[in-house]
């Protein structure tokens, strides 16, 4: 079995209810979650066997943490406990024509002050097939960027493939500071995964036109200027806050491939993007032509919209069923 690898910070994550405001909520509802804490559940939901490389504090909260990643199956042999406290997000759901709103509490956080001496390195990547990481990883500190630049070389010493989701997040830093950190982290990067604007913002790279055939020779560009063997682009067409289109483009073998579109009814979006790179993952570990590929990974993060929290917790058989049409949501008794 493949052994995959994903490195970030992880969250405790506050949610108002019912959509409120957070200056209406008298109550939080109560999560964990972080970027690459989400391709590891969700590679994990799909049968692979996923380990997670993150930091959490030596206390009743941190270990709260790893029991909640891993009761998903995820390996948490290599969390280091460190520092005193566990970075924290609060998330306000937005409704029709007002957007989510998102607030981050990180700054000091046990992942933010952590140094390469914590991790067993030579035990991370022992038989490890992919280490996944993304753009928040070294937007988080000083420290967290030095480390990621160390775990990346340390991956490429050892012939590790590395995927990196990009996942611009502009209450973290600037297109600026993200281009000075990530053009040079692309030289250490196989597989690029991204949002739509992702590339334009984090690597300077831009599309003639807001057509599809502009998105696609993006893809093919960022493949042969990056040596990328693969390149994932997700596309979401927001028309409220609870209605989007979801469609996605796969970069392999010298061509692109497009994914059908979905319309969604949104219960919860944060994660989604996430869902998309564990799908094609495992479509690229699981042997599925390029066309599957593409299919799963945007039917996995179509459905990840579909449930509350970060979490994707859908299974292989319920992303095949939505990737070959079943997109009815009859009930099933």
């Amino acid at each position: 079995m493949n052994k995959i690898v994903t490195f970030g910070e992880i969250l405790l994550r506050l949610t108002t209810l019912n959509k409120e405001r957070f200056t209406q909520s008298k109550n939080f509802e109560i999560t964990y979650a972080g970027s690459e804490c989400n391709v590891a559940v969700s590679l994990s939901h799909f049968g692979m066997d996923t380990y997670y490389v993150s930091s959490v504090p030596d206390n009743p909260i941190g270990q709260s943490c790893i029991n909640t990643v891993r009761q998903f199956g995820v390996n948490t042999d290599y969390m280091a406990k460190h520092g005193e406290r566990l970075a924290v997000y609060y998330l306000e759901n937005g409704a029709s024509m007002r957007p989510s709103n998102i607030v981050y509490d990180r700054t000091g956080s046990s992942f933010s002050l952590i140094k390469p001496d914590h991790f067993d390195w030579d035990l991370i990547f022992d038989k490890c097939d992919l280490f996944h990481y993304s753009g928040i990883t070294p937007s988080l500190s000083k420290s967290t960027k030095e480390l990621t630049f160390y775990a990346l070389n340390e991956a490429k010493k050892r012939n590790v493939k590395v995927s990196c989701d990009l996942n611009y997040r502009s209450n973290l830093w600037s297109p600026k500071e993200a281009q000075d950190t990530m053009i040079p982290l692309m030289d250490y990067t196989d597989i690029l995964i991204g949002g739509k604007k992702d590339p334009e913002i984090m690597l300077g790279e831009y599309v003639e036109t807001e057509e599809d055939d502009s998105y696609k020779k993006l893809l093919v560009d960022l493949a042969k200027k990056y040596n990328f063997s693969q390149v994932g682009l997700s596309m979401r067409e927001s028309f409220s806050a609870d209605h989007n289109d979801w469609a996605g483009f796969f970069y392999n073998d010298e061509k692109v491939y497009a994914s059908k579109k979905y319309e969604i009814q949104i219960v919860d979006r944060v994660g989604a993007g996430d869902a998309f790179t564990a799908g094609l993952i495992y479509g690229l570990f699981n042997q599925l032509s390029n066309q599957e590929i593409v299919e799963f990974g945007i039917a996995a993060s179509a459905l990840a919209h579909t449930f509350q929290g970060d979490f994707n917790l859908a299974t292989v058989q319920e992303v095949l069923d939505v990737a070959s049409g079943d997109v009815s949501g009859r009930i099933r008794r």
